[in-house]
């Protein structure tokens, strides 16, 4: 089979997916008589990801495959093709996720120890939702509590492969850093609002380009309980961009 044919379909699957494709998906891509095997499609993503490397779209890998995204540089200019949707999250949420993500498994409990305030039930229920975060076990105390883990998902859309791949703590300005493909707006009480999920919904359907917008802290958002973790702040510098205000 042609090579150039093996890599104008692959590219051609890997943008119209609009999302992660692992190997057998993309050998799927091809009718069974001519299917390619694993190396020759190993091969055509590295020619793509070479090819790739002066534009800005890149080849990025995760962990459930691979997928082509907008540069991280270019994400402002791309993110003014919605200007309508809000790109924020409440600090509360951030805080909440950067601590299972660096300490999980973890307790409800134990996050609530760091930050020092009680956690939103509707912070825990907006990351279930969006399948970030899962139940991965109990803690063997009474109650037997459930213990946090971040998931795939959680790993596809900010666009590692690993937990290992985190930014280091000491090296973390914000979570910005991260990187993620989309905005989850979030509401006066820390969930998605009706809205921004119909929002969502539509503009998921219509296929937006990953790493479209940025990750950024929505400052005095009714979440930040009084009493936001000093340790936190001081594990992950910038973590919480703005300074506590009259609702904190």
């Amino acid at each position: 089979m042609n090579e150039q044919y093996i890599k104008n379909v692959i590219e051609a699957g890997l943008l119209a997916a609009g999302r992660s494709l692992g190997l057998e998906e993309l050998a799927a891509l091809f009718g069974e008589t001519e299917r390619p095997g694993t190396a020759a499609i190993r091969a055509s993503l590295a020619v793509l990801e070479q090819e790739y490397a002066t534009r800005a779209l890149e080849l990025k890998e995760t962990a459930s495959g691979v997928r082509i995204q907008v540069r991280r540089e270019f994400a402002t200019e791309v993110s003014r093709l919605w200007p309508e949707r809000p790109q924020r999250y409440s600090r509360a949420l951030l805080e909440t996720l950067a601590l299972i993500a660096y300490r999980q498994p973890i307790t409800r409990a134990e996050i609530e120890a760091v930050r020092g305030v009680a956690v939103n039930p509707n912070i825990t229920r907006t990351l279930l939702e969006r399948n970030w975060v899962r139940v991965v076990g109990h803690r063997e105390l009474p109650g037997r509590p459930e213990l946090l883990g971040t998931t795939r998902e959680f790993l596809d859309y900010f666009g590692l492969r690993s937990v290992d791949e985190l930014p280091p703590l000491a090296q973390l300005r914000g979570l910005d850093e991260i990187d993620p493909q989309l905005v989850l707006p979030v509401g006066p009480e820390g969930e998605a609002t009706n809205a921004a999920a119909d929002a969502e919904a539509d503009f998921d359907a219509a296929g937006a380009p990953p790493a479209a917008a940025m990750l950024s802290d929505d400052a005095g958002d009714p979440d930040d309980e009084p009493g936001n973790s000093p340790e936190l702040s001081a594990a992950v510098p910038g973590l919480v961009a703005a300074g506590p205000t009259d609702e904190d």
